[in-house]
């Protein structure tokens, strides 16, 4: 008998470019000035049930995720944009228990002749 293999496809909710402004770097002009990151998330999940009974409840709230990611970041101070990410990362997970997430921090115009430079993080 073949086993049969149940392929469940999730959905995505994402927030692209959320643009906040913190202390983070490692030289001493960037620990006094506020620079501007740049913040993408994407959360896999089943919107299923949420599109039946159009209800936020059973959804996540990007808008309350958002404001909360907003404060996280705008108080703190890290020296790297990995330790950002990680906080990032945790505050979403931890508080709002998400199964996962996908995670980009990038600094625009960080890097002379770049965009921007940054880095993505799967937790």
């Amino acid at each position: 008998m073949a086993s049969k293999r149940i392929n469940k496809m999730k959905d995505v909710i994402y927030i692209k470019d959320l643009r906040v402004k913190t202390i983070i770097g490692i030289f001493d002009w960037e620990r006094e000035v506020k620079q501007e990151v740049s913040i993408d998330m994407e959360f896999p999940f089943d919107c299923k049930k949420a599109a039946q009974t159009d209800s936020i409840e059973d959804t996540i709230d990007y808008k309350t995720i958002s404001k909360a990611v907003i404060k996280f970041v705008q108080e703190s101070s890290y020296q790297l944009q990995e330790s950002l990410a990680e906080g990032i990362a945790s505050l979403v997970k931890d508080e709002f228990k998400v199964e996962s997430i996908k995670l980009r921090v990038s600094k625009p115009g960080a890097l002379r002749g770049a965009k921007d430079v940054g880095l993505i993080i799967h937790r």
